[in-house]
């Protein structure tokens, strides 16, 4: 390391001359040796490190010249005229640094400036300035001058750096945090306990709040042009897409009373951008991390003239993730992750049609119908890694990294994410004991009149389908519990918060849809009672051969899938209407600060319900 070679020169020579003028030469040496565009070049691939700019930057920030920036030294101790002698004396032991320009933070992910004289922390994606930086600040002082009165080093190893910076706008409005940072993107913000509030700065063109059991809530400016501040739920994760798709801010938090607020403002072209997000962070640690690459998201305008034909879009992914975007279904907002190829898909409600996202090579293309219509845009980004370079963070590499496993494991949820089964010997390779599949593989022994030889089959068949059914109606009738003890809950909050009687009648509304559509269906779901009594007339057919089995079969499978179908297309629209529920939730509350804690609590009771879902609710992960 090129540090270490610099601390090996000057003990030489400290070994070799004594005297003063000779101290003020090594002095001197240090300094050509670290503003070098060499040694700058090694420094900067070096790990984690932190630099004095020797002057303040004034109105523009330029990280491009370093020629008179200084690098400070993990061992403050080498500053000294006779380090050798310093490292030996405890006299010297405490030894603190005196910024005489403004402090920088560098790794191979980014550049953090303190600019002591708008009191602002500018944080650059790999350096980059063409990039969109991300500004932040204390939200008290966010709207007035102010300024970064102290930095003071805690920790400078070369993979960690910490500083505890103090912001002023004068002698009442003293606030401070230190913040941290290793060899990765991740910032860590601790404020102390007279920093209320932190505002994140940067023209952010989407607000996403990931959701890994229903859709994610996608916060578009455009969609709220009378009012300029949004209040979203916080739910441990935020993801801003950056103006220019080169960027993707990811903010953490750690459960707590936290609050959250998008400032909404037009650009000078007219445009609709978050130009701030302001967090009240409840005393915890705020975590920071910008994600960059060409093209790291994508907004696709989905024409008319998409409609029925493959589309090639100019958008290419930058490498591969599970890159997800939401597109209308059955009249629901609905996530789906773009495929490795062109497929087929079956999906309760609006049945079969061809997969409306897919990549070939890098290349991403649309399919979209009448059952997935092209209205409205189509944000692509990503979240979760697949397949992804090891070179690459993602949110969630940085959801874990910062909330540790235990946190990141209750909220990625990866048991609730896996399907339930409904097939009885599914580890066995049965798996078409639905109505349809289970009817359709009897009725080919029937046909062949093989009924009364493969008696055992069919009954194990026909055990496989009641079993299908008897699991359908048990899922039926969770939905419906969540729907009645929702509706207690809403009918409580009524009389407790009258003021939100507006958006807590738009809840109930929703989820009234569930009995609703109960009810509609009912005749045509038949009962257990029914299931097991067509169990018992199709088993009997096989105890001997007859001329009416056959007729007599097709009648009691047209029964069978009569009633299957409607089981299937309940089930699938109690998730729709759940997912929309906790969908309009997350939207309904952002005009409204009281709503917000109703509506997470509401979005919370949606994602329990709609854990485990089953193939014929939903498919894996969309």
């Amino acid at each position: 390391m090129l540090y270490n070679w610099i601390v090996k020169q000057v003990i030489m020579l400290d070994r070799n001359t004594n005297n003063y003028r000779a101290s003020l030469w090594k002095t001197a040496f240090i300094v050509l040796l670290m503003t070098s565009p060499a040694a700058l070049a090694a420094v900067t691939n070096a790990g984690t490190q932190i630099w004095d700019t020797m002057s303040p930057f004034g109105d523009k920030v330029d990280i491009s010249d370093r020629t008179k920036w200084k690098l400070v030294p993990a061992d403050l101790l080498t500053l000294e005229l006779n380090p050798s002698a310093a490292v030996s004396d405890p006299a010297y032991s405490g030894r603190e640094y005196s910024f005489e320009g403004d402090a920088v933070v560098e790794n191979g992910h980014l550049i953090a400036v303190f600019r002591s004289q708008s009191g602002r922390v500018v944080v650059y994606s790999n350096g980059d300035l063409s990039r969109k930086p991300i500004e932040v600040v204390p939200l008290k002082l966010k709207t007035g001058p102010a300024r970064i009165t102290r930095c003071e080093i805690l920790q400078n190893t070369g993979n960690e750096a910490a500083l505890e910076v103090s912001f002023s706008a004068g002698r009442e409005d003293n606030c401070s945090a230190i913040v941290s940072f290793d060899k990765t993107e991740i910032i860590d913000i601790k404020p102390a306990k007279s920093m209320k509030g932190i505002s994140l700065v940067s023209p952010i063109e989407y607000g996403v709040v990931p959701g890994f059991i229903g859709d994610d809530l996608v916060f578009d400016p455009e969609q709220y042009a009378s009012t300029n501040t949004l209040c979203i739920p916080t739910e441990n994760v935020f993801l801003g897409l950056l103006e220019g798709q080169d960027n993707v801010l990811v903010a953490t938090w750690p459960d707590g009373k936290q609050q959250m607020k998008l400032k909404l403002d037009s650009g000078p072209n007219g445009s609709r951008l978050v130009r701030s997000v302001d967090f009240d962070n409840d005393g915890k640690s705020l975590y920071l991390a910008l994600l960059g690459a060409p093209g790291i998201w994508h907004e696709e305008e989905l024409k008319p003239t998409y409609l029925e034909k493959d589309v090639a879009i100019d958008w290419k992914r930058p490498f591969p993730a599970k890159w997800t975007t939401q597109l209308i279904e059955a009249g629901v907002k609905t996530t789906f992750t773009f495929r490795e190829s062109k497929d087929k898909i079956w999906r309760g409600v609006i049945g079969h049609y061809t997969y409306p996202v897919w990549f070939n090579g890098d290349t991403a293309f649309y399919r979209l119908s009448k059952k997935i219509p092209p209205k409205g845009k189509s944000l692509v980004y990503f979240v979760e890694g697949k397949n992804t370079p090891a070179s690459v963070s993602t949110p969630v590499d940085i959801i874990k990294a910062t909330l540790g496993r235990q946190a990141s494991q209750a909220i990625l949820d990866l048991p609730g994410r896996r399907l339930r089964t409904h097939h009885r010997r599914g580890s066995a390779g049965v798996r078409r004991a639905c109505t349809c599949g289970g009817t359709e593989a009897i009725q080919a022994v029937f046909e062949a009149g093989e009924e009364v030889a493969r008696r055992e089959y069919v009954e194990g068949v026909v055990d496989d389908t009641v079993y299908f059914v008897v699991r359908h109606v048990e899922r039926i009738d969770e939905y419906r519990d969540f729907a009645n003890n929702m509706i207690e809950f809403l009918t409580a909050a009524k009389r407790s918060a009258a003021d939100l009687k507006p958006f807590l009648d738009g809840m109930e509304a929703i989820v009234r849809e569930i009995p609703a559509e109960y009810s509609r269906q009912r005749e045509n779901m038949k009962t257990l009672a029914y299931t097991h009594e067509l169990a018992r007339k199709t088993k009997a057919l096989t105890r001997k051969k007859g001329p009416k089995n056959l007729p007599t079969y097709l009648d009691l499978g047209k029964k069978w899938r009569e009633m299957g179908g409607a089981q299937d297309s309940v089930i699938a629209r109690f998730h729709s209407v759940t997912r929309r529920l906790s969908q309009e939730a997350g939207y309904g509350c952002v005009g409204q600060p009281k709503a917000v804690e109703i509506a997470k609590e509401i979005r919370k009771r949606c994602w329990e319900c709609l854990r485990n879902a089953d193939g014929y609710e939903i498919w894996p992960d969309y």
